[in-house]
Parts: structure tokens; sequence; C-alpha cells
């Protein structure tokens, strides 16, 4: 079989490190690695662009050849099978787990090949492509081992069992692969720092020793999960990409794997989504405790920690000299001079510029690509709720972190107090102007409320007073300027009539009850408006126009959202219905991406770790609302 460019968004599984992740097409190519981390420039890129992104491609020869992927269960081993009528094949692609909190510039990519049944044929083509593509390496080969020098980086392919010599394919290698039944062979992949001693020979044995080791270890991890719904299976899976998609050394979790795949085929809404969200990631805390994992969510309080104490020692410098502020490039620690950014690198480092590849054609000719994201410079207020929701869910708030976090805390929402009634980019990063947008104003109320309630907890000092005022006025001013009497719903910004499916959080951060009248009305206007069977839009943009072009598909967080909005206001009946479609649109091996096109695709960045997290959170609330249903003596059939 003969790949062909551009498998489908869905057409792929995932392998990683917890430092940086590998898609697998489902034909056997990597066609997208960036290394060291998450958000550096890609080794392969051939999503992007077939022809000069690069690829890693182990393909069965047969002609008849039908590949099947699927994961070792419980784990992050990714199996590529070929069925053909000469005889069945397999790859089995995994990154080895080595000390994953300590920042690495080697990665490895390992795939071993089987021949289960018949004789099986096999074709490998490697051809890395540095820095997006811009950085031109050169071949050095020797038998089975292959150098690929870069001025960014280095890589190196190794080749091992029964597979014969690679071949030079311009500074490209090449090798067939001809297995006898029951027979195997191994290609190893290194990249590492320009320079950087080659990696030690490598031996099958090695390999067999490397993948039970990544399956040990990833039996263990799942083995920690307390779930024990109805769902577990999926819900593991989406643990899985949760864990893989955040960078062990610091505990940030990035939005998503890629950047550039369009929420629409041949549109411009094409973004870098490798970076830490403040909004996502916050939102991922509740749910990784309620599945056991403390140590993932106290991790991320403490990345989370460290940047509202940069930002209050900077401000504290600022005040005492005024000229140092200034002096340091990014006053307060940030781009914008607030106090916290919407998003930042994997490593706290809060620039992110925003570039176009002019030389990638983009996924299907969905252009321009862009690398950073210029969203980091817009102020969207949510994310200071966000941000004390992590800090008031986590498992240990009066612990290690103590009075300095505290001292923090409490600093932000001193100056939240003064700061939160201001038009902002809102939670879907409008580049067509600022609005008064609810849902900003909604998680402001949160950081208030959740604070007052730390400080009671906690019994720690505070201008208590202060914030209960800022509170209460947030909370009137939503009631009155964010809903409209005549579409008998909350809106998406002041003076608007605007639906948005963000506001679906209201009930589930407890600004208002599930079954209170106006939530009601507002689930049933978004019903007649933003809902399609099940899948949910998160706005109109031709009614509110965005500044972009194009349309968008229907985003799968908004639509995992609606479910636990349905259980909560008592439709369980339906929340299940709507749980269980949504899971038919996952893709083979249970991913999910951005959104749903319009006849069914996935499209936008893949996997998105926010629509796993609304999974794993619906998942919860319906198992919940099932449980209660079912205490009561009846199935759950009010709606």
């Amino acid at each position: 079989m003969t790949p062909g460019p551009y498998p489908p968004i869905a057409d792929h599984g995932i392998i990683g490190d917890l430092q940086t992740v590998a898609l697998v097409s489902a034909e056997g190519v990597v066609d997208w690695l960036c290394a060291p981390r998450f958000d550096s420039p890609s080794v392969f890129g051939a999503l992007l662009d077939d022809e000069r992104g690069g690829r890693f491609a182990i393909t069965a020869d047969a002609a008849d050849a039908v590949p099947r992927q699927i994961y070792l269960p419980g784990t992050a081993v990714l199996v590529t099978r070929f069925l053909s009528t000469e005889g069945i094949g397999e790859v089995l692609d995994f990154m080895p787990v080595d000390r994953p909190g300590e920042p690495t510039d080697t990665h490895r990519v390992v795939r071993l090949v089987r021949a289960l049944r018949g004789r099986m044929r096999f074709t490998l083509d490697c051809a890395p492509r540095f820095d997006y593509g811009r950085d031109p390496h050169r071949l050095e080969l020797d038998g089975g081992t292959a150098r690929f020098r870069a001025a960014t980086a280095d890589g190196h392919l190794q080749l091992l069992g029964p597979a014969g010599a690679l071949t030079r394919a311009g500074d490209d290698v090449r090798a067939a692969l001809d297995l006898a039944p029951g027979s195997s062979a191994a290609a190893v992949f290194t990249v590492c720092a320009p320079g950087a001693e080659p990696p030690p020979a490598a031996y099958e044995r090695d390999v067999l020793r490397e993948l039970n080791k990544v399956r040990a270890y990833w039996h263990r991890w799942t083995g920690r999960c307390t779930y024990r719904g109805r769902w577990r299976e999926v819900v593991t899976r989406s643990a899985i990409t949760l864990k893989l998609l955040t960078y062990a050394p610091t505990g940030a979790p990035v939005a998503a794997a890629t950047m550039g795949l369009p929420e629409r085929i041949g549109g411009e809404r094409n973004w870098d989504y490798r970076y830490t969200w403040i909004r996502d990631a916050s939102l991922s805390v509740r749910a990784l405790l309620d599945l056991g994992y403390a140590a993932e969510a106290d991790a991320y309080r403490s990345w989370l920690i460290g940047l509202l104490g940069a930002a209050h020692t900077t401000a504290s410098s600022a005040a005492a000299d005024p000229g140092a502020d200034a002096a340091g490039g990014t006053p307060r620690g940030t781009v914008t001079g607030e106090p916290l950014q919407t998003l930042y690198r994997v490593d706290g480092d809060p620039r992110l510029p925003e570039e176009t590849l002019p030389h990638w054609e983009g996924y299907r000719g969905s252009a321009p690509v862009r690398a950073g994201n210029a969203a980091a410079g817009q102020l969207q207020l949510d994310i200071y709720g966000e941000a004390v929701y992590a800090l008031a869910q986590a498992s240990d708030t009066a612990g290690h972190a103590g009075y300095d976090a505290w001292r923090c805390l409490a600093g932000l929402l001193d100056w939240l107090a003064d700061h939160w009634d201001r038009p902002d980019e809102g939670i879907w990063e409008t580049r067509g102007g600022r609005e008064d947008f609810t849902y900003s104003r909604l998680m402001c109320w949160v950081a208030f409320e959740r604070g007052i309630r730390m400080a009671a907890d906690l019994a720690r000092p505070g201008d208590v007073a202060r914030w209960t005022a800022a509170r209460d006025a947030i909370f009137e001013q939503v009631m009155e300027r964010g809903y409209s009497a005549r579409r008998q719903a909350f809106i998406q910004h002041y003076g608007g009539e605007v639906l948005d499916a963000s506001l679906l959080l209201m009930p589930l951060v407890g600004f208002v009850a599930p079954r209170e009248p106006r939530w009601l009305s507002t689930l049933r206007a978004m019903e007649a408006e933003l809902v399609t069977d099940s899948l949910v839009h998160r706005y109109d943009p031709s009614a509110s126009p965005d500044g972009l072009r194009g349309s968008e598909g229907t985003f799968s967080l908004c639509s995992f959202l609606y479910v636990s909005a349905l259980a909560g206001a008592g439709h369980v009946d339906r929340a299940r219905y709507a749980f269980d479609k949504m899971l038919t649109y996952a893709n083979h091996v249970g991913l999910f991406a951005e959104e749903i096109g319009p006849t069914g695709e996935q499209l936008g960045n893949f996997p998105q770790a926010f629509t796993h997290l609304a999974l794993i959170m619906a998942a919860l609330t319906l198992d919940e609302a099932l449980d209660a249903a079912e205490r009561e003596g009846g199935t759950a059939a009010h709606g």
C-alpha cells in the first residue's frame, strides 16, 4: 500500500514520553513530531506540508493491505496492523518514558515491526525536516545507522534485526524489510541537540526491554485511577491522553499536540495549540482529582503558583522601583502587563510571538500555517477565575505552598477587585474587538467566590469585605446586563442577543442552580439555536462577527458540557443519549480533535485536551445523576 497525502485528521494515534508527542497515521506514518518539547519546531511535519514537512513511514508493501490501528489496552503503545492476503504484520510504536521529570534534548521514537502470519514486506522511509523544514540537513550513512546533521538538531536512525541495510534517497534513507513469519525488526529514531553524542548501539532485545518497561509504566499509572463508573475504557483513554499532553518537568498541560490544523478545510482558522492555556489547564484539576490523580493536579497547581509568585514579586519590585518593571522587558512576567496572561510556554515563558510559515502549504491547502500564538497578548479576564478555581480544588491548598502562596493569591484578588469591569477578547479569543463578555464576568465572580471560601476554610487573612462586594457586584451586573429578557437567556456579551455555549459552565461552577428558571430557559434557547443532534456550536459567527472569515464545525468541548448541563437539569435520559452519541464521533482509538465538521469529520488541532477533559467531567456528572436516579428506584426519565 502507498500512503496518500494528508490523511484525515482523525486517522491518527499519538505516542509520547511526557515531554513531547508524535502522531502516527493509521497507515503507519509518523507525520508530526516536535522536539525537544511540544512547543519546539517540528522534526516531522508532513501533516502540514506533504512535500516539505518530513515523515517517518513504515508501511506494508502488499497492494491489498488494510491497516487497523489500536492501542494496547491501558497504555500509550500504539499498534498499526496490516491485514493482507499475503499475511498479517504490525508496527508497535511507542516513546520510552525515562525520567520524565527531567528536561532533556534527547527523545526516541521506537518502531517494532513484526510478521505475525505469512511473509510480510515493509518499506521504511525516514525523511526528517528540522525547524519546520527550514533547516537543511546532511546525511551520514553507515549500514543500518543513519545520522541526519542539521544546525538546530541531530537525528539518528538505527535499524535493528534481520532487516538489511539503509539506502540513501538524497539526504534521506529508505529500507526494505522482508520478514519471515514470526520474525521482527526494529527502527529507533533519536532526536537530540546538534553535535550531541550518538545513541549507543542497540539490539532487538533492548527494544523488547523498552517495550516491557513502557507497558509497565502505563499499567502502573492507569492502575492509580479511581474511576469505577460506566465508561471506564473511554475515561481511561481520555486520562492517558491528558497525561501524554502534560509536560512532566513543570506539570503544565498543552491544549493540543499540533498546530495549524484547520477548523475548516481551506480556511484561515488555523492556530498553534502547543501551549498551556490557564483556562484549559485550571479546569482539568477537578477532573484529575476525581480520577485519583492528585499528584498531577498538584504539579499544575505548583506551576501556577510559580507564575503568581513571579507576578507578585515583579509587581512589588515595580512599586519599590517604578523603572525596574520597564527594564525587565516582560512586565510582571507577562507580555500584557497583567498579573497573568492567557497562555504560556510549558516552562512558563510568556513570549509566544506568532509567525506564519509561508513555505508550508498547510493541511490540504489550509493556510496560513501559524507558529506561536498572538492570543498571548489578548486580555481575557476569565483566566483569573479559572486560576483561583484550580487552587481551590487542589488537594493540598494549605500544604507546602503555605503563606507565601496565599499572599500571592490574596494580592491577585485585591488587584482583580479594581480591574474586573473591563471589556476583553473573551474565551474564544475573538479578533473582532473587545466586548463585555458574560463568561469573563462569570469567571471573575468565581475568582472572588472561591477566594472568599478559601479565606474562611484556611483561616487566612484577606480583604474579604472588598472581595465580597466585588463578587456581589458582578452577580448583579450579570443578572441585569448579561440576561436578555427577549431571548429568555444569558447572552454572549452585554448589549447583544447572541447565545454562547461557554455559558454551559454557569451551573457547573455554582453561579446558578442547575434547575433555576433563568438557566432552564437559557438551556432551551441554546438547544433551539446551537444544538444539532446533540452536537453544539460555540456561537453563531454570522450573528457575532469574530474578525475571521469562514465557518466552523461544532465544538466537541461544548457538546460534552451540554451533557453535564442536561444531567444537572434533570434530563438524565437525554444527557446519556447525547453522551453516547458524542462517543460515536471519537476516532478509531478514542481520540477527539477540537471540532466535528458538517460531514462528521474531525477538524482542528488534535487531540485536544479540553475536549477530553470535558468528556471526563461529563462521564462523572452523568454517572452521579444515573446513580441518584437508580437509588430513587426508577430510570431517569425526567426529560
